[in-house]
């Protein structure tokens, strides 16, 4: 008989966000809203939990594919009608733990204390609470010592309770054969003609049922994102977390407040990160390296030792001891050996680059494979794109080219070949050859130019 299951309510629409996305698909540090719940879930050791979904469903499901059972609710009849839409999963169920899609800033340890509580207690229900100061517009939560008495809504509560600070976050434990009883006990009499799942509290009160409270530390685990001005206080919160992890971890943000790193970052110790850096997606950062200022990496991988700065980055390898910028553009599919140099205003798009080799400045890569020890000299032009297709170009091993060289794909170079400065390369040149492509200079002694009457 499983012990344990998780339903994550996210069938809402989130009328407030006035999006065409389902609430939960909105993202917080890279990940979307419902991502973050599973990976609490996740760290709990629930491995597959239930996701309820309604509004936007092919959209969630597509994002928790093989994460998660689906269950649908066709209809959303409010969150006691989302949890009966469970029900045929969680037969011999002996704890369900009920969580809201919106909620993205639980901490696992929170949602351990949480369980190891019910099941200690032996309650039929545990509400995770915590403490406002502020707490208008949230539920009170009654209670008669440490036992739970009742959960009394804003618009219900008397004045006496509308004192109350200690809140319903909307998470809970529940004994699942309970659950299921009471379940069928609840009605739609009320204003909005829906089923409220803490109907479920008022039926075990009458009961004379055991039900417990545990109250979070940190009452930001509360919040639930109902608006685009939430998501952005989650996201302060939630990045605010992020950078003291790492900071504990070993590496040096010199300004946490201009400083960005989504939740799928990985990073090691005695990285130093300047200000106004973004590490987004699943960027890897290796020891020793400095990043920043004013840097942006997507889905990158930066080796150990290296220096990359003012530098726009997407889907790149980075070698180790490479020195990136300033001003540089690194597009998808790029692949930067060790002990490489990409200096300023260089933009450089699906190209291996061997290690050793030089693109100092002012250059674009494309389509190219320059080999090892190969300095490219500035305004180097790739001409890869004919207006239909594009085409490689191939530089060996200890090649130069010229500044301002033109090299017309498809081309190779060769080991050791020379390309003069100024050229136009349409033809492939072999190794160890020099290659010059000129119009002859021509040159007229004491020229004055003719002034226009």
């Amino acid at each position: 008989m499983p012990n344990l299951v998780a339903v994550i309510m996210a069938a809402g629409k989130g009328t407030r966000m006035k999006s065409k996305l389902p609430k939960v698909m909105h993202s917080l540090a890279g990940q979307p809203l419902i991502e973050h719940v599973l990976n609490t879930a996740n760290q709990v050791g629930i491995e597959r939990p239930l996701v309820i979904v309604g509004h936007g469903r092919e959209v969630v499901e597509a994002s928790i594919s093989g994460r998660a059972e689906i269950v649908v609710q066709t209809e959303q009849l409010g969150t006691g009608h989302a949890i009966m839409q469970a029900l045929p999963f969680l037969e011999g169920v002996q704890t369900v733990l009920v969580l809201s899609g919106d909620q993205p800033l639980l901490n696992p340890e929170t949602l351990r204390a949480l369980i190891e509580l019910h099941t200690t207690r032996g309650s039929k229900a545990t509400v995770l609470t915590a403490y406002m100061e502020q707490p208008f517009g949230y539920g009170r939560v009654v209670k008669r010592g440490d036992d739970l008495v009742k959960i009394v809504e804003e618009k219900d509560a008397t004045p006496d309770e509308r004192q109350i600070k200690e809140i319903n976050t909307g998470t809970y434990c529940f004994e699942g054969s309970a659950l299921k009883d009471a379940l069928t006990k609840i009605t739609p009499q009320n204003a909005q003609g829906e089923y409220y799942l803490t109907e479920v509290f008022d039926i075990f009160s009458r009961q004379g049922e055991k039900m417990s409270t545990h109250c979070t530390r940190d009452s930001h685990e509360a919040l639930g994102i109902n608006s685009r001005a939430q998501l952005a206080q989650a996201e302060a919160i939630f990045r605010e977390r992020i950078l003291e992890y790492w900071m504990t971890e070993g590496v040096t943000m010199v300004d946490p407040a201009t400083t960005f790193i989504s939740a799928g970052v990985e990073l090691s110790r005695d990285v130093t990160i300047l200000p106004f850096t973004r590490l987004l997606g699943k960027t890897r950062i290796a020891e020793d390296v400095i990043i920043g200022p004013q840097t942006s990496l997507d889905n990158c991988t930066v080796g150990c030792g290296s220096e990359v700065t003012y530098t726009v980055a997407k889907d790149v390898l980075i070698g180790d001891r490479c020195h990136i910028g300033p001003f540089a553009y690194l597009r998808p599919g790029t692949k930067l050996e060790s002990e490489v140099k990409v200096g300023d205003f260089v933009e450089i798009k699906n190209s291996w680059i061997e290690t050793g080799s030089k693109v100092p400045h002012l250059s674009y890569i494309g389509d190219t494979h320059i080999g090892k020890s190969a300095n490219i000299g500035a305004g180097t032009i790739t001409c890869n794109y004919d207006g239909v297709k594009k085409y490689p170009t191939k530089i060996g091993d200890h090649a130069f080219i010229g500044s301002n060289t033109n090299l017309v794909a498809p081309l190779e170079v060769g080991d050791n070949a020379v390309t003069g400065a100024g050229s136009t390369i349409t033809k492939d040149v072999p190794a160890e050859a020099l290659a010059v492509e000129r119009s002859k200079q021509v040159t007229k002694v004491n020229w004055q130019r003719k002034t226009i009457k």
